[in-house]
């Protein structure tokens, strides 16, 4: 669907008004959302910039907290018949919300119902099937979508005479000489979804039967191997000898040393890259997630973290085909680019990226583009995703148990033993709520 007029001009509209232009018979929807901060405000622009496009419908977007917090409300209200058209929903939740029966029309399906033209081809690679259908078929739109990288500060590496590397062994080369230049060489900011979920996909491992969850969620478990084991390892020994700091499970706080000019690199989300922009004093870039070399069939791309937004079911026609006419508003090269360079999220479709490129975003900020190149990397058969139920539980195991191995009180064998056993029972869990 064509909009009349470009990005620019209609949130440049909407500020100027101070409210949507619509008709008095403009169809309303609503879009329950966990964008605070400056992600909320641009929020408010993409859908003040909808609002003013066109004289057919009006969206609303509500703040409702925290991803958590968000899908705990939106299940809620779908229960009570009362859901909104638009709920965002994180990475760990998706199965929860696709598994929860009737609650949610696939956004494929809206689109194609609206007389959209659809072709998952003209997402970007990493990010096509992580909230698809083990057919393909989208479910969910994917809005707010990252994955992990490595940023560096350019000054540790080149006082420590290094480059970054691209495997872990080549860490491991260079670790000693960035602790002697007065760097903690390494942190990270999420350990399951770094060095677990990604970590699988990095080297093209089953993360769990079923096709990774995808083919059904009755019979689901995880599946670890030595790779992950041995990686643990590793890092543990690393935080022994001073090459790795961790400093608990909050995000920020593995990513301050870094800002702070302590750290020499960071595993983080592309999606910090403008956070980060801002933030820090020195010069920084950004290079691939590494992997083990060592792992046969290792280097493979990653996928997605983030959010998707959810077509909730229940919703007269008229309003699913305002929520068509959104998702095609939010997914053009123009809209998808504008977030792109304001909160550093990858833009979710080619369009988007070759127009990115064409306007020179990426020669003025290379490390920008890093996560989608990442994305883009050739895949293979389990670099999909996931799509396991309770699955923000199981991060909670996997987050007590890696710090058990971190702080010496439990050994790897054991805490994987852990999470499996743990985890296991979870998914057998969501397995009975789905079959009713």
């Amino acid at each position: 669907m064509a909009y009349r007029k470009t990005v620019a001009g209609v949130v440049a509209a909407a500020a100027l008004l101070g409210t949507s232009t619509v008709t008095f018979a403009a169809t309303e929807i609503s879009w329950w959302h966990a964008m605070g901060g400056r992600l909320g405000e641009v929020v408010v622009d993409i859908a003040n910039g909808y609002n003013v496009s066109q004289d057919a419908c009006q969206i609303t977007p509500v703040f409702k907290g925290t991803y958590e917090e968000t899908l705990t409300a939106g299940i809620a209200a779908f229960r009570a018949g009362e859901q909104p058209n638009i709920l965002q929903v994180f990475d760990a939740g998706a199965a929860t919300i696709i598994g929860a029966k009737g609650a949610v029309v696939p956004a494929q399906d809206i689109l194609e119902g609206a007389g959209v033209a659809f072709n998952k081809e003209d997402y970007i690679e990493g990010v096509r099937n992580f909230y698809a259908d083990s057919a393909g078929k989208m479910i969910g739109m994917p809005f707010n979508s990252s994955t992990p990288i490595l940023y560096y500060n350019v000054d540790a590496l080149k006082k420590a005479g290094v480059e970054a590397p691209k495997t872990w062994e080549e860490f491991e080369a260079i670790a000693p000489k960035l602790k002697e230049a007065g760097y903690v060489p390494l942190a990270q900011s999420h350990l399951p979804w770094i060095f677990t979920e990604n970590f699988k996909s990095r080297h093209n491992l089953q993360f769990a039967t079923n096709n990774n969850g995808y083919d059904g969620a009755e019979g689901t478990k995880l599946v670890f191997g030595d790779p992950i084991k041995n990686h643990f390892k590793a890092v543990k020994g690393w935080l022994d000898q001073g090459y790795f700091g961790f400093y608990g499970t909050g995000w920020d706080d593995n990513q301050t040393p870094f800002n702070k000019g302590e750290v020499a690199m960071w595993l983080g989300s592309s999606g910090s890259f403008g956070g980060i922009s801002k933030t820090v004093e020195f010069p920084f870039s950004a290079t691939y997630l590494p992997y083990w070399g060592s792992v046969e069939g290792a280097g493979t791309g990653t996928f997605i973290g983030g959010a998707a937004l959810f077509s909730m079911a229940g919703k007269p026609d008229d309003q699913n085909k305002c929520v068509a006419s959104f998702f095609t508003y939010l997914t053009s090269p123009e809209v998808q680019y504008m977030w792109h360079k304001e909160t550093g999220y990858v833009p979710i479709t080619n369009a988007a990226y070759e127009l990115a490129k064409k306007d020179g975003h990426y020669d003025r900020a290379p490390a920008a583009e890093v996560g989608i190149q990442q994305l883009t990397l050739p895949g293979g058969e389990w670099t999909k995703g996931y799509r396991m139920g309770f699955y923000v539980q199981i991060r909670d195991v996997m987050n007590r148990e890696y710090g058990k191995i971190l702080s010496g009180e439990t050994s790897v064998e054991e805490a994987f033993a852990t999470i499996e056993a743990d985890g296991n029972k979870l998914l057998e869990r969501f397995a009975k709520t789905t079959a009713n």
